[in-house]
């Protein structure tokens, strides 16, 4: 295979998956530089945007690629001269744009790939047309999304992932029922199994920061400080908030196409409200980095009694947070459910909200033809 200074490789990526990314690998070894073009219309139900952001992260490592995208609301009839014109009036000005210049070689695994290499002067490098290499399309994804989750890169992944948020004032059972939400898809098997449960980051830098508070006092000879005697200060809940976003992202690139947490970092924005007594900060830096959620479940604390494990000081005001994470919630505009009854009633309706969120996320619209 002779080498190219400058390859191209189109497609819907809707969504970016295992064929895509062993074509674009192709291309980047056969090429000095290459372009790959993601082509998404409005009726879609995947952003653009977030195909774009996939394919560059997955290819990252790839250094001589570099991944734009375009709008593309002409039909895909291929048979009319017309729209051949303009599907390629699009590329060339997606190149022109992004500065990316003329392109001496295509890279496909369709059928349309030397008729297209032809409109755009270039040589047609045919990869893998008969899909044996990596027998699948993103059809059949977007046909059973869970059956083919593994032929999907990480960062796909992790933005395709249905995320389920529990939330609630301290003993209300988050971690009792997000571990039993958890276990109960783990048991369904395969890729299920790998079912991701992200654990409060909070809990574990309280611990710490206590310790370390006590060991400073036995030190120093003076009597070791209780729960409520550390003082906070916004950098903490900045640092708290950071790291548990840090984990979803990492447990939603390895996990199922569920993902469950114990707490996030808007939560952490309301402990921050609770323990600066009133003086919390409006959203910082958090806010932007917090992925889309599919829904909050809100653990109500009636009829659940409070359990001091060394860790919890919050009892008496259990009901006042419970009414500030409605609050928040709802002045954000997120999806949420409260939570009631036993722990058995409330795992049976966390699992249905999942079902539901998992039913939206693996419903893809048709593409546009």
């Amino acid at each position: 295979m002779s080498f190219h200074r400058h390859g191209l490789v189109i497609g819907k990526f809707y969504p970016p998956h295992a064929g895509h990314h062993a074509l674009i690998r192709a291309a980047a070894a056969g090429c000095e530089q290459v372009t790959v073009l993601a082509m998404a219309a409005k009726q879609e139900s995947v952003p653009l945007d977030s195909r774009v952001r996939w394919l560059r992260e997955t290819h990252a490592g790839e250094r001589n690629v570099t991944v734009v995208g375009i709008p593309c609301d002409a039909p895909m009839d291929l048979g009319d001269p017309s729209v051949w014109a303009a599907q390629v009036a699009l590329m060339r000005a997606a190149l022109e744009h992004h500065r990316r210049g003329a392109v001496d070689a295509l890279y496909s695994s369709e059928p349309y790939g030397d008729e297209l290499a032809r409109r755009l002067d270039a040589e047609h490098v045919c990869v893998d047309l008969a899909r044996q290499g990596v027998p699948i399309s993103a059809g059949r994804i977007r046909a059973d999304l869970a059956a083919h989750w593994d032929l999907l890169a990480p960062a796909t992944r992790a933005g395709l992932a249905a995320r389920v948020v529990l939330l609630g004032s301290e003993s209300t059972g988050t971690t009792t029922v997000s571990q039993r939400l958890v276990e109960r898809y783990r048991a369904r098997g395969g890729v299920w199994a790998r079912t991701g449960w992200v654990a409060e980051y909070g809990r574990a830098y309280t611990a710490t920061r206590l310790e370390a508070a006590r060991a400073q006092a036995r030190a120093a000879g003076q009597p070791e400080p209780r729960l409520e005697d550390l003082v906070w200060d916004a950098s903490d809940f900045d640092q708290i908030a950071h790291a548990q976003t840090s984990l979803e992202q990492q447990a939603a690139r390895e996990g199922s196409p569920l993902l469950v947490c114990d707490t996030d970092a808007f939560a952490t924005h309301v402990w921050e409200r609770r323990y600066l007594e009133g003086r919390a900060r409006p959203p910082q830096a958090w806010a932007r980095e917090l992925p889309p959620r599919d829904v909050y479940l809100l653990t109500s604390h009636e009829g659940v009694p409070f359990v001091q494990d060394g860790l919890r000081d919050g009892e008496h005001i259990r009901a006042q947070m419970t009414g500030w994470f409605i609050e928040a919630l709802t002045a954000a505009g997120h999806s949420w459910v409260l939570l009631t009854g036993t722990v058995d009633q409330r795992v049976q309706l966390a699992e249905r909200c999942c079902e539901i969120a998992l039913a939206n996320r693996a419903r893809f619209t048709e593409p546009l033809g």
